[in-house]
């Protein structure tokens, strides 16, 4: 196998495990305090979330373990017969199937969804109700592919180093 897979797919892994340690608080606990809010306050406060997510240490983390992924996937296929392959791939799969996919075809337009209404517009209660339970049934998606991913890549990278 390349020499540069345990280093990059190690790199996978701990961005795997990041991204889905903070999508897990939004399952787990962010959301739920959302939903406990007045629905003008729960729709403010998660409009400003969707703001400022958009930053270079969430966005270099999310958009480089995808990118990181398919350097692990590339270099795993040149060792196509290497008993870690399958794993490797496996992993890459999960994150950006089930993390980075879903992300951009399920959360990101709920996302454009909840920035075109006014928190105040009695409209947006149905707006929002919606986008509690198709949002975090999609956030559910993307913690479990990026605990997978993270989890595969490490089993990967134990068989790979015959651990």
């Amino acid at each position: 196998m390349n020499q540069f897979l345990p280093i990059i797919a190690t790199t996978a892994l701990l961005g795997s495990a990041l991204v889905g340690g903070v999508f897990f608080a939004f399952s787990s606990f962010v959301m739920k305090a959302l939903a406990r809010a007045p629905s003008a306050q729960g729709i403010a406060a998660m409009q400003s979330i969707n703001i400022a997510v958009i930053n270079p240490s969430f966005l270099g983390a999310f958009m480089g373990t995808a990118v990181l992924s398919l350097g692990v996937g590339g270099l795993a296929l040149t060792g196509w017969n290497h008993p870690s392959v399958l794993l490797f791939l496996g992993g890459v799969i999960s994150y950006l199937v089930g993390t980075f996919l879903v992300t951009m075809l399920g959360n990101v337009p709920l996302n454009d969804q909840l920035a075109a209404v006014p928190a105040t517009d009695p409209a947006a209660l149905k707006v929002w109700e919606h986008y509690l339970n198709r949002w975090t049934m999609w956030n559910h998606v993307r913690t479990a592919s990026a605990v997978v991913a993270a989890l595969l890549f490490s089993l990967g990278l134990m068989q790979n180093t015959g651990a």
